[in-house]
């Protein structure tokens, strides 16, 4: 396995990408052309910060599941303020695609995973992929940075009465009048590809409708989507597991650790079928 840094250079945005790849060998003697599917991780952290709890440890059991991972470091620091972190997903998504070859990656099966304000990021990429904005500052085809699945982990997915604040706070800045832009759950066309998503009932700072609103504007423009909501368990569980307990809070919920091994059939059952 290589572990990649990755830098692209926007210089017309005077935008930089930072990312790290985790990308496994190719074994000849078991499948010398065999091609990965591809995850793409945005943590969490508000806009303000970026989660490790939701990064490395994610990426590890991405890759035990036989994905090749990128985790995108996207900006969050002050002088940042969107459309920034949807320019550098973007930007990655394309990368990733650009460079399938080189990373034995199947470039029709690249998944955008996001955690939180990271699902966010996620989301808006999935639901506006082929929007001007976009064509207008990347140049090229929206086909290239179009992703082929999303996973929404606990994800700020409205921008109306039930987003987390903070996020918005920190992604918008003095701009907040245009949050129905950015509000996956108000953006949502037939363009949006299948999407897995997970929630708690029990989340107190992303509450469980951000997902519910999202997956009835799903089912209204007939998009593939499955939805798990857990009765138990509070908001950045990640894993849910001892691997990713937070030193001051718990964060650990066995009976929602489950999402993983959901989110894998999920994988082979709706993006992998074809295969």
């Amino acid at each position: 396995m290589k572990i990649l840094p990755i830098t692209i250079e926007d210089t017309q945005n005077k935008l930089i990408v930072q990312a790290v790849g985790y990308v496994m060998d190719t074994i000849p003697e078991i499948d010398p052309d065999r091609r990965r599917p591809a995850v793409i991780i945005c943590p969490g952290g508000g806009y303000h910060r970026l989660s490790p709890r939701e990064s490395e440890p994610v990426a590890i059991q991405m890759l035990a599941l036989g994905y090749q991972v990128f985790l995108l470091e996207y900006s969050v620091d002050d002088e940042s303020f969107y459309p920034k972190q949807l320019f550098q997903l973007a930007h990655l998504v394309r990368y990733v695609r650009k460079h399938a070859k080189e990373f034995a990656i199947d470039p029709n099966k690249i998944i955008v995973a996001g955690f939180s304000a990271g699902g966010h990021l996620a989301a808006h990429l999935g639901t506006c992929w082929h929007k001007q904005l976009l064509t207008t500052h990347l140049g090229g085809s929206p086909e290239a940075w179009r992703p082929n699945g999303l996973l929404l982990s606990y994800a700020v997915l409205t921008t109306g009465p039930f987003t987390h604040q903070h996020s918005m706070e920190h992604l918008l800045g003095e701009h907040q009048e245009w949050r129905p832009l950015v509000s996956p759950a108000e953006q949502v066309t037939a363009n949006v590809p299948p999407c897995f998503i997970w929630h708690t009932v029990e989340d107190s700072v992303v509450p469980v409708e951000n997902a519910l609103l999202f997956a009835v504007a799903l089912r209204q423009k007939n998009v593939p989507f499955e939805l798990h909501i857990y009765p138990h368990g509070p908001h950045g569980l990640s894993l849910a597991t001892e691997e990713t307990k937070h030193h001051e809070m718990n964060r650990v919920q066995p009976e929602d650790a489950s999402w993983l091994a959901l989110f894998a059939t999920w994988m082979q059952t709706s993006i992998l079928k074809n295969t």
